[in-house]
């Protein structure tokens, strides 16, 4: 399914495991290739088709310093604010492995192109996209 990446095969499998919590006043886990009922009606509410759940933190899954991610995440806040962007903070955390959680945002309307320019941009690995059906989709970036 992911031949071709660069990514390590457990990276990819981490990233396929990991719960993608989003904060706020409806809180919901989501999950590559799992449709979210919640993601649904956030969608519909915020008369969007798409969303995308994004980090700054630890680019290429090198595991920076807390200070050095709080400022990556800060700067990726400063950009999705200056694009006019909705967005929800969160976090991906992985259920038994260990990595410590990355703070994230679930951002609203972001069509397919942009979340990767944005993961790109911010060397990540992925980003997790969701559609209009709210079925979370593991997007590789290398």
């Amino acid at each position: 399914m992911f031949s071709g990446s660069s990514i390590p095969r457990d990276t990819i499998q981490a990233y396929l495991e990991t719960h993608y919590e989003v904060f706020g006043d409806t809180p919901a886990t989501l999950q590559v290739g799992q449709f979210n009922p919640t993601l649904a009606a956030l969608h519909d509410a915020r008369h969007v088709a798409c969303s995308a759940f994004i980090t700054a933190c630890n680019p290429y899954s090198r595991n920076l310093d807390p200070q050095d991610n709080a400022a990556r995440q800060e700067a990726l806040a400063r950009e999705l604010d200056a694009l006019g962007l909705a967005y929800l903070k969160g976090v991906g955390k992985h259920p038994s492995n260990g990595w410590p959680g990355e703070a994230s945002f679930l951002v609203l309307g972001l069509t397919l192109d942009a979340a990767k320019a944005l993961g790109e941009q911010h060397g990540q690995n992925a980003v997790v996209w969701c559609g209009a059906d709210a079925v979370p989709q593991l997007i590789l970036l290398r």
